[in-house]
């Protein structure tokens, strides 16, 4: 069992060091998955107030076979389904779907930019959790990036907290949408650090094919619990979303194809710019000085903890170069 588990792990390994060094490529792609992603978020928006469980069906269930096609192409539709870890893909399905439904929960409630821009606290969280679940050494610059993003959250999220300032003239739709976003950010870490457990023995097309065959089947369960009559617009709208969505995971797999995860990380923070963009165009959403100030102090701590893990990345690459040297 553990020479089969070697040389799935050997395998994966050499995909991953075929990538083709080609960052401008990388980072078109990821940009446009942004987009893609922005576009899947405003189509669920348009499509108004429904049963969040619902909306993660459409949203899995019609990104499959756009899945299944890019598969066939790259010759992976068969070997992707293979998996020596079914249970732990069923764990990361779990999770995620929960993050999910938390995130459509919010996004039918707050406006477009605040919803993109709370989902922000994720990169953050996923460092303390990696302290907490996985025993990583977490230094003081990156514990004080945490610190600094979790106070711009908190300038972005406090006048919507009405449970605390006790203001009338805010909704509590939109109280439970900042709650429903930071909570859904914390589970979203969490199926991130299960992530980072599979991608050691499985195929990035494993992770992905499996996830969004979870999350069809999961939120099947949510159905006796009272789904929307869906009118025609709504039905069109959601399916267009799975389809974005589909096609985001897509192209945000070609991106780090062709480039490094720290090269092309830091562009997912576009989806702030279209977000704003969208909202006010879409939907009428201004944003406020909030939003736009606690939003740039946690991009800014978001690309300074990317910026870091690149650095501590070259450090460990290099120590492991120098180790046989020193035997």
């Amino acid at each position: 069992m553990e020479d089969d588990q070697g040389r799935r792990g050997s395998k994966v390994n050499k995909s991953e060091s075929s990538r083709v060094n080609k960052p401008l490529t990388g980072i078109a792609f990821k940009v446009v998955s942004v987009a893609v992603f922005v576009a899947m978020s405003s189509l669920i928006k348009a499509a108004g107030p429904l049963p969040s469980g619902q909306i993660v069906f459409f949203r899995s269930f019609f990104a499959i076979p756009l899945i299944l096609v890019f598969l066939g192409v790259n010759k992976e539709l068969f070997t992707a389904f293979h998996t020596a870890r079914p249970l732990n893909h069923i764990l990361r399905g779990t999770v995620g779907v929960t993050a999910m439904w938390l995130g459509f929960f919010a996004l039918t409630r707050l406006p477009l930019p605040e919803a993109i821009t709370l989902n922000y606290a994720q990169p953050l969280l996923v460092v303390v959790f990696s302290s907490i679940f996985l025993g990583e050494s977490i230094r003081v610059y990156r514990w004080s990036a945490v610190v600094v993003g979790l106070v711009g959250v908190c300038i972005i999220s406090w006048p919507k907290l009405t449970l605390f300032g006790g203001e009338a003239g805010i909704g509590n739709n939109e109280m439970l949408g900042v709650v429903a976003a930071l909570v859904g950010a914390a589970v979203s870490a969490i199926a991130m650090i299960v992530v980072r457990s599979l991608v050691h023995t499985e195929r990035t097309s494993t992770i992905v094919l499996w996830f969004s065959l979870t999350a069809t089947l999961l939120s099947l369960i949510t159905y006796p619990f009272g789904w929307a009559s869906l009118t025609t617009t709504q039905a069109a709208l959601l399916i267009l979303a799975g389809c974005c969505g589909g096609l985001g995971q897509i192209l945000m797999t070609e991106a780090y194809r062709y480039a490094e995860a720290s090269t092309v990380a830091p562009f997912e923070y576009t989806s702030m710019i279209l977000g704003i963009g969208v909202g006010y165009f879409a939907f009428g959403d201004v944003p406020t000085i909030h939003m736009l100030v606690g939003g740039i102090i946690v991009v800014g701590a978001g690309i300074f903890i990317i910026w870091r893990e690149q650095r501590l990345g070259l450090e460990r690459r290099a120590a492991r170069k120098a180790a046989p040297s020193q035997v």
